[in-house]
C-alpha cells in the first residue's frame, strides 16, 4: 500500500502510524533536532516493511562520518533489502545510494540521489543526503546547483521550500555569493526558526564578510532556536567562538570551548572536529590552552584506526600533535598512508590532501616550520577536495601562514596576508598579523 509523506512523495507502507513516525524523523533531521533515530525506530517497529525507514536509519548512521556506526548502517541496509519486494523504483535507488555510501563510494551515492531528484524534486531525504555528500566531497558548486535545480519545482512558501532555501543559502555562501546567501538563509529561518543549518549558513556569510558584531548578534539572539536539543549546536557555538577569535578575545574563545564545545566531553565526531580545530587555531597564535590538548588526544585515540574520512584524521592529528603524543601521531600516519593506497573516495582524499596536511600539522608542532610550508603550499589550492567549508579550511591557510612566519619566510608570509586582507580588509586578526610581519 502507498501513502504520501509530509511533502507529497509516495511512500510504500501498510500503516499510517509508521508513516507519522517516519515523517517526524525526517522533520527532525531537516533541522538537526534530536532524536530522529528514536522516531525512525518506532516507524520500523510498527511496519518492518517500511523500506524508507530502514534507509533513513542507515543514513543517520553514516552521515555523521562515525565509522563505529557502520555495522548499524549495514544492518539497516540488510533490513531494507529484505523488505524491498514491494518497494518502488525510487525506494530501491535509495537502497543503492546507501549501499554505495557504506562502501566508500560517495560520488556514486550522490549520483543516485541526483537521479532520484530528477524524477522527484520533493524527495527531501535525497536532497539532504546529497547536500551533505557534496559537503563531504568539497563539491562547492553542487552545494548550490543541486538545490537550484529543484527550487522552481517546489511550492512557494511551503515548509519544504524553506528547508531547500537553507541548503541553497549554504551553497551560495560557499560560492561567495554572500548577499543572495544571506537572503536565502533569512527566508529559511523565517519559514522555520529552528532550522539550524540555515542559521549556520547565515553565520558563515557573516564570518566570510567579517561582520563580527552582526555574527555575534545573529547567533546569540537565536540560541534558543538552535542550541537546545540539537545535534548541530556545538558547531554553531564554534562559529560564535570564531567571531571572538578575530578580536583576539582569547578568554571568550576558551570560555565557549570549555562550556559549550567540550562541556560534555562529547565523543561525537562532529563535536570533536570543532574542538580540535579551535584549539589548533589558538596554538597558531601562541595561546596557552593548558591540559586541554591531552584530553582531546584521549578522546581521539580510539579513532586512530578508522581510516574512514580524512577530514576526521587531520583533526585527530591536531590533537595528537598538540598533546605531543608522537606515538599516537605515528600510528595515525601509518593508518593514513595505508588508506591513501585505497581506491575509495576517501583514499583519494587522503592521498591528495589529508596525508600531507596531517604531516604538516605534526611538523609544525615539532618546530619543523619549513617542512610545514613545503607540505601545505601545494595543498592549499586544492584543499576543498577533502571536504569542509571555507571557514573550516581556513585552518590550513592559517597554519601555512604561521609556518612561513616562524621559518622566516617573510616575503611569502606577506603575500599570503595580502591575499587574506583582500578578502577581509577589516579583519583585526589579519591586520595585526600584517603589522607583525611588516615589522619583522
Amino acid at each position: 500500500m502507498s501513502y504520501c509523506d509530509q511533502f507529497g512523495v509516495p511512500l510504500t507502507t501498510g500503516d499510517p502510524g509508521a508513516l507519522r513516525h517516519y515523517d517526524a524523523a525526517v522533520a527532525k533531521l531537516l533541522v538537526f533536532n534530536n532524536d530522529p533515530v528514536a522516531e525512525v525506530d518506532q516507524a520500523t517497529a510498527i511496519d518492518p516493511g517500511l523500506v524508507m525507514g530502514h534507509v533513513l536509519k542507515g543514513l543517520l548512521c553514516v552521515l555523521g562520518t562515525e565509522k563505529s556506526l557502520l555495522p548499524d548502517a549495514q544492518s539497516a541496509l540488510a533490513a531494507g533489502k529484505s523488505a524491498a519486494n514491494g518497494a518502488s523504483e525510487r525506494e530501491r535507488k535509495h537502497l543503492c545510494s546507501l549501499e554505495s555510501w557504506i562502501e566508500g563510494r560517495l560520488h556514486d551515492a550522490c549520483a543516485i540521489w541526483e537521479d532520484i531528484l530528477v524524477d522527484e524534486p520533493s524527495d527531501a531525504l535525497a536532497m539532504l543526503a546529497a547536500h551533505q555528500g557534496d559537503f563531504f566531497l568539497g563539491q562547492s558548486s553542487e552545494l548550490r546547483d543541486r538545490v537550484a535545480r529543484r527550487l522552481p519545482s517546489i511550492e512557494k512558501g511551503s515548509r519544504l521550500e524553506g528547508y531547500y532555501q537553507g541548503m541553497y543559502a549554504f551553497g551560495l555562501e560557499e560560492m561567495a555569493d554572500y548577499a543572495r546567501a544571506e537572503e536565502a538563509g533569512q527566508r529559511a529561518v523565517a519559514s522555520d526558526r529552528r532550522d539550524a543549518w540555515a542559521i549556520h549558513a547565515v553565520a558563515h556569510v557573516m564570518e566570510m564578510t567579517n561582520r563580527i558584531e552582526d555574527g555575534q548578534a545573529w547567533l546569540s539572539t537565536r540560541s534558543d532556536d538552535w542550541a537546545p536539543d540539537n545535534f548541530f549546536a556545538v558547531h554553531n557555538w564554534w562559529h560564535l567562538a570564531l567571531y571572538y577569535f578575530d578580536q583576539h578575545r582569547w578568554d571568550e574563545v576558551l570560555k565557549i570551548y570549555d562550556t559549550r564545545v567540550r562541556g560534555s566531553d562529547s565523543t561525537v565526531i562532529m563535536d570533536m572536529l570543532d574542538a580540535s580545530s579551535l584549539l589548533w587555531r589558538l596554538k597558531l597564535h601562541n595561546v596557552d590552552v593548558g591540559s586541554r590538548w591531552q584530553r582531546m588526544a584521549e578522546a581521539w585515540e580510539p579513532r586512530i584506526d578508522d581510516g574512514w574520512y580524512s577530514f576526521n584524521d587531520t583533526h585527530a592529528m591536531m590533537a595528537f600533535a598538540g598533546a605531543e603524543r608522537r606515538d599516537l601521531a605515528a600510528r595515525l600516519l601509518a593508518v593514513m598512508s595505508q588508506t591513501a593506497e585505497a581506491s575509495t573516495d576517501n583514499g583519494t582524499m587522503t592521498r591528495t590532501v589529508g596525508l600531507p596536511v596531517a604531516e604538516a600539522i605534526l611538523a609544525y608542532a615539532e618546530g619543523r616550520y619549513g617542512e610545514t610550508v613545503e607540505r601545505l603550499a601545494p595543498v592549499k589550492a586544492i584543499a576543498a577536495r577533502a571536504g569542509g567549508s571555507h571557514a573550516q579550511r581556513d585552518l590550513i591557510a592559517q597554519t601555512l601562514l604561521a609556518a612561513t612566519e616562524k621559518s622566516g619566510q617573510y616575503r611569502l608570509a606577506r603575500s599570503l596576508l595580502n591575499e587574506r586582507l583582500a578578502l577581509k580588509p577589516h579583519s583585526g586578526l589579519n591586520r595585526d598579523w600584517m603589522k607583525r610581519i611588516a615589522s619583522a
